[in-house]
């Protein structure tokens, strides 16, 4: 089975580049970026052997599973293309949501349950389907913005601090190529209502309608700093809000995420 962006990505413009297997799909669209591309395009693959997550973390693609990465040249400011993130999340859980109820409905199978953990996975009953990873370069024709989606297709790392899960593994029987088609259309779907970072707000609500963990207690750790509280929100610039204990409101740029128990069982 091929590749090939979906109606509503091919009458926006977006190209597509496949590889059969390759290192990084973000460094690959980094690369033609440098080298004059100017998208919007595609790169993608099945197999990815030398991907990287947040905080530099392995993201390796075995045969079988979904490595992503769509450039897109824009005139906005590294503090707005980094809003993205959420859009791509909205993306992506429409992706998966379309094409795991079209297989359950093939096979007789039940409904899963998708959220949105901040700042950057898909969870698909409470555990980590995907993950995403924005990385930023100035070029001559103004900000390249690479947007890696990593998806778990047939199989997932174990060992990960938040538990992950594929599709198979969750009584989905779905190709890559077919999730890859429905996530193309639905991300020129959302950058569209994403508008170069002046339709965030309608990102934000959308967003917050998928959150996991909102309002519940949480634990955030970035090196040997931790904060508590409860997940109130995400502010303008997509920090998470955090209030304390005492009812000061926090906001939260980056760093690792714990809900419920686990939450208190990081705080301990």
């Amino acid at each position: 089975m091929a590749f090939t962006v979906g109606p509503r990505a091919t009458k926006a413009g977006y190209g597509l580049v496949a590889f059969d297997q390759i290192g990084s799909t973000n460094a690959e669209a980094l690369t033609r970026a440098r080298d004059g591309e100017r998208g919007p395009c595609w790169f993608v693959t099945t197999e990815q052997t030398a991907g990287r997550g947040r905080r530099q973390r392995a993201w390796i693609a075995p045969r079988g599973n979904l490595a992503s990465s769509v450039l897109e040249i824009l005139d906005v400011t590294p503090a707005s293309a980094a809003t993205l993130g959420f859009a791509a999340g909205l993306a992506l859980e429409s992706a998966v949501r379309q094409v795991s109820l079209e297989a359950a409905l093939r096979s007789g199978g039940g409904d899963l349950n998708f959220a949105l953990k901040w700042p950057n996975d898909v969870l698909a009953n409470g555990a980590k389907l995907s993950g995403i990873l924005l990385e930023a370069e100035q070029v001559t024709a103004g900000l390249a913005v690479v947007v890696g989606i990593g998806t778990n297709i047939v199989a997932a790392p174990t060992g990960t601090p938040t538990p992950a899960t594929s599709l198979k593994a969750l009584g989905i029987e779905v190709a890559a190529e077919d999730v890859f088609t429905a996530l193309s259309d639905a991300w020129a779907e959302h950058i569209g209502i994403w508008d170069r970072g002046r339709g965030f707000g309608e990102i934000r609500r959308a967003w917050l309608a998928r959150a996991a963990g909102l309002g519940q207690p949480v634990a955030i750790t970035s090196g040997n700093t931790m904060t508590e509280g409860t997940f109130d929100t995400i502010d303008d610039q997509g920090c998470m809000v955090v209030r304390t204990t005492e009812g000061k409101l926090v906001p939260i740029t980056a760093g690792d995420v714990y809900f419920g128990s686990a939450a208190t069982a990081r705080a301990v």
